[in-house]
């Protein structure tokens, strides 16, 4: 029996929207971002004045095949976690919390206190994910996703240096 091949972490390129919407299409069928969307985010992920970090995680397997992605956007000392997605195949792995690392390394490279994020409120197995990084519930957005008007859990994690480490030590 072969180990299964962990896939590789590295910063998302231009190239890698149409696969990152294949995913995107399939895990948020009602609420997908479009293509310029992702192009808008990663036009802010480059330069010195960077404002964006995006991740995608390749299936080593299948050079070119994504199994997630995440991103992060950072104004003054706030982040705010765009997206986080885990190919369903991988669900259950630690790619979400590989990916989720990444993120808080980058909210503390941008020298953000804060990071918060908004997570649908039916998607108990992120939040769970969330917490696990010490992510706290402060409130509700009703009817943030659209067209499905479903509520959105807003969620607050401060010092995510504190909780990159922890979560490095507590596995």
């Amino acid at each position: 029996m072969t180990a299964p091949v962990t896939p590789r972490l590295r910063e998302m390129r231009w190239w890698d929207i149409d696969p990152v919407l294949d995913l995107e299409k399939d895990l948020f069928p009602e609420d997908a971002w479009s293509r310029g969307m992702f192009w808008s985010e990663l036009a802010h992920a480059r330069g010195a004045d960077a404002t964006r970090r995006y991740f995608v995680a390749e299936d080593p397997a299948h050079p070119g095949r994504l199994v997630g992605y995440a991103g992060l956007a950072a104004s003054g000392d706030l982040a705010d976690i765009q997206t986080v997605a885990v190919a369903r195949g991988h669900w259950g792995t630690g790619l979400g919390g590989r990916l989720l690392t990444e993120l808080l390394t980058s909210a503390t490279d941008f020298e953000c206190a804060e990071v918060m994020l908004e997570c649908r409120i039916d998607n108990v197995r992120a939040q769970k994910l969330y917490e696990r990084f010490g992510f706290e519930a402060i409130g509700f957005r009703r009817g943030y996703y659209q067209p499905g008007n479903v509520d959105a859990l807003v969620m607050r994690l401060t010092d995510p240096a504190t909780s990159v480490q922890g979560t490095e030590i507590n596995g």
